[in-house]
């Protein structure tokens, strides 16, 4: 019988400790570069217009919503950190189809809500779903995503709509993971940071870091001597070597082929390959009679029971479908080798590209003034199987700081992140 690192091997899964470091950072500098010539690349690499230039100022505070889920938020933001008037509800469009007058007029009102609390004029929006950034900082809406029913909405410039209704004049749109990267400012204190990524890694997966405007060879008219976030879409890169449970499990997602990163390191897919490898495994004769046939009948796997399974953690209040199938010793132990690596793998790559983007931007150069990661998200904070936060910290120290003298910082994690950092892009 086959040993599992065998088994995985043979089916084309490319362990952590077999993962070419170096190789995939040159791939994922060299989509960059092709993204931002507005060369075909499978990162997207959104110009925002959003600078990080300047100190923010101590004190004040900024009317913010925050839209990106099936609930949307509004609160005061003030800086240090502080949140005050938060208020939750549901996202216009959650319980079917709504015209645009509704639609506008429950943020709106929402506005008014928090109108005459906040020091600066402008208003900031952490809007997370698939948008073209403006020059004005606004955001002209391209599709909905977590169903969200609004058809009227797309296509249009959602800031300028929402501010005839309001009756202001200026805001400030950013996405989440923008927004995570302004929220590493409001850790700086009495720090100097010489630039910036913003990572998100929880259901599924993005970055933005700060670039050179002389290098967004497909943006003109911009002043060359300033910069301004990247938005990379990085869960699209696809230079990457797919076992057969990738392509297996990439087969049964909503949008098959597509951001092959995204679906072998984020929440919403680890549970996925998980239980491509335990029926693929079963069907070559690792697993017991009893367990084979209970894999046999069982049609998915969240990322939440397989990260526990793999922790030998129990989650009190929740019974996990894989303890009940590798209820025998020698069957636990077999899937626990199978699956564990799906984590390690994740954590590797996490750091690669995280390292890829800390060398794009050309900083980090003096250890006194490190490049800041502002990292946010449940996979990133909340994995059990591996210290996946630890993992990836080692890999960096190896891949900038050991290889390339780049010194770098992940920062303290801030809360409501996308909030925050909405507020310091209307500060800013």
């Amino acid at each position: 019988m086959q040993t599992p690192e065998e088994f995985l091997n043979a089916n084309g899964f490319v362990t952590a400790a077999e993962t070419d470091r170096q190789q995939l950072i040159g791939l994922f500098l060299s989509e960059m570069e092709k993204g931002l010539k507005g060369e075909e690349s499978s990162l997207m690499m959104i110009p925002t217009y959003v600078g990080v230039d300047g100190k923010i100022p101590q004190g004040s505070s900024a009317a913010v919503l925050d839209a990106g889920g099936t609930n949307f938020r509004g609160a005061i933001v003030s800086i240090p950190p502080a949140i005050s008037d938060k208020q939750n509800q549901p996202m216009p469009g959650t319980k079917g189809e709504v015209d645009n007058e509704a639609f506008y007029n429950a943020f709106a009102a929402e506005v008014k809500r928090l109108e005459g609390k906040a020091t600066v004029k402008k208003l900031g929006w952490c809007f997370s779903y698939p948008a073209e950034a403006t020059p004005t900082l606004d955001a002209k809406l391209v599709r909905w995503t977590k169903n969200i029913q609004a058809s009227g909405v797309v296509g249009q410039l959602i800031g300028e709509e929402l501010l005839k209704r309001t009756g202001g004049t200026e805001i400030a749109i950013v996405n989440d993971t923008v927004a995570t990267l302004l929220a590493a400012k409001a850790t700086e204190g009495d720090k100097t940071y010489s630039s910036y990524l913003g990572f998100i890694l929880g259901t599924g997966t993005n970055t933005a870091y700060v670039e050179k405007n002389a290098n967004i060879l497909k943006l003109k008219g911009v002043d060359p001597e300033g910069s301004m976030i990247i938005n990379a879409e990085s869960g699209g890169f696809n230079k990457l070597a797919r076992s057969t449970f990738d392509v297996a499990a990439d087969a049964k997602t909503g949008n098959p082929g597509f951001n092959f990163l995204e679906k072998m390191i984020a929440g919403g897919y680890l549970g996925g390959i998980g239980l491509e490898i335990y029926k693929a495994a079963a069907k070559a004769g690792l697993f017991s009679a009893k367990a084979t046939a209970a894999l046999g009948g069982l049609g998915a796997l969240e990322t939440m029971d397989f990260d526990n399974f793999c922790a030998a953690f129990k989650k009190e209040g929740r019974d996990n479908v894989l303890d009940t199938i590798f209820a025998d010793t020698d069957d636990a132990k077999m899937a626990r080798r199978l699956g564990l690596p799906v984590f390690e793998r994740a954590a590797v790559l996490t750091a690669i590209h995280l390292a890829a983007f800390c060398i794009k931007s050309g900083e980090g150069v003096d250890p006194a003034a490190p490049i800041a990661i502002c990292a946010d998200g449940s996979t990133w904070y909340k994995t059990r199987a591996v210290p996946f936060a630890d993992l990836v910290k080692k890999e960096l120290d190896d891949m900038l700081v050991k290889r390339r003298n780049i010194s770098y910082e992940i920062t303290p994690q801030v809360d409501d992140a996308p909030m925050v950092g909405a507020a310091i892009a209307a500060m800013l």
